[in-house]
């Protein structure tokens, strides 16, 4: 049965893939206008969680996609505070994700802004997180869950909404508690105003379509749905024509991208990592964000997980580091340390279990 066109989920990626492109001409790194793991990652260095000095910034992005959902979801009444659904598991899941994704040094938002900015590597990426994706739905056929959430105090939905606009305004009104980039990507924003603006926009319009990466894909594969898949063609369309429009578009290539190293293998098994894990905790770290917008206090302990393993990643060297070109013209091709390898890998091990633990249980329990 032919399933009809959400052209709401459409209508979300051109508009998300027209902010992207807005924000980086008003300052943003190149090829990430937007990036759920990069910005959690600022903002772990902001407030001192690591000490990896080029990314430090209180991004206004994050705040205003949260809150964003936030005034949708109370607008529309679908508002709902839940929690309880295997959180510590999800606290850990969220690590691991935001691990995989700085090895790849991206979310699955700023792979398909990088596809659309000419990144090769991003395709690479692409191939690794729909594997990680086959991988999840294979154990959600087995039965893979992590239990009901419950009803709980509108307080408590409301945790991660506060405590981002608290942040925000602490560093408005008090700068000195933070640090702040001076050099390297974190030292590259846009307006706070604007950035704060635009991320509402697209936070309100994420939470009323869904749009989810993982959701997508994961829909397509087991439903043969592509409504929201529809969402991300339309952010890699808004944002290739946008950065042809502007002149930024120098076809494709996987030297000296930005922000992006070309070690193929784990710009792969980063984001296989990055997919497996967010089948499992039921959608893409930008998904996680609107959900605790809406309430989900399940998906705030997630992003909570996902600034820890941000600041685990940088303070043992986990992530991955740019490929550059020096004034005086030498390559430093970038990569993986050792200690990210191995984080990956043991990664790998962490899901399998959680994968296997959740799916036997829920058989026991039948």
């Amino acid at each position: 049965m032919t399933k009809k066109i959400n052209w709401l989920v459409i209508v979300t990626g051109l508009v998300v893939g027209v902010a992207a492109i807005l924000l980086t001409a008003f300052g943003n790194p190149a090829n990430m206008g937007f990036c759920i793991a990069c910005f959690l990652r600022d903002i772990a260095g902001a407030t001192h969680l690591h000490g990896a000095a080029v990314v430090q910034y209180v991004r206004p992005e994050i705040v205003g996609l949260v809150l964003g959902a936030t005034i949708m979801a109370l607008a529309t009444g679908e508002f709902k505070a839940r929690a309880g659904s295997s959180p510590a598991t999800r606290f850990v899941l969220g690590a691991f994700v935001m691990i995989g994704a700085l090895v790849f040094l991206g979310c699955p938002l700023r792979m398909v802004i990088r596809m659309g900015g000419g990144d090769l590597n991003a395709f690479v990426g692409l191939a690794g997180f729909f594997i990680g994706i086959l991988i999840g739905i294979f154990f959600l056929k087995k039965g893979f869950t992590l239990k009901r959430s419950y009803v709980v105090a509108k307080s408590e939905g409301a945790v991660l909404p506060t405590v981002l606009v608290v942040l925000l305004v602490l560093a408005a009104a008090v700068p000195a508690l933070f640090a702040f980039s001076e050099t390297g990507p974190g030292s590259k924003h846009a307006p706070v105003l604007l950035s704060l603006f635009v991320a509402l926009v697209v936070g309100a319009l994420a939470q009323k379509s869904r749009l989810c990466m993982v959701g997508g894909m994961r829909d397509a594969v087991m439903f043969r749905d592509f409504n929201l898949l529809s969402g991300f063609v339309a952010v890699f369309v808004a944002v290739l024509l946008g950065n042809v429009i502007l002149g930024n578009f120098h076809g494709f290539s996987s030297y000296l991208q930005p922000i992006a190293h070309a070690s193929q293998l784990w710009n792969l098994l980063g984001m296989v990592l990055v997919g497996w894990g967010s089948v499992l905790l039921g959608g893409c770290p930008l998904r996680q964000l609107i959900l605790a917008g809406e309430g989900n206090g399940d998906s705030a302990v997630t992003v909570f997980g996902m600034i820890v393993g941000a600041a685990f990643a940088h303070n043992f060297k986990l992530a991955g580091s740019a490929a550059s070109l020096s004034e005086d013209g030498v390559y430093a091709a970038g990569g993986i340390a050792t200690t990210g390898k191995v984080a990956v890998a043991i990664g790998f091990a962490v899901l399998l279990v959680i994968s296997i633990w959740n799916t036997v249980k829920k058989k026991e329990a039948k």
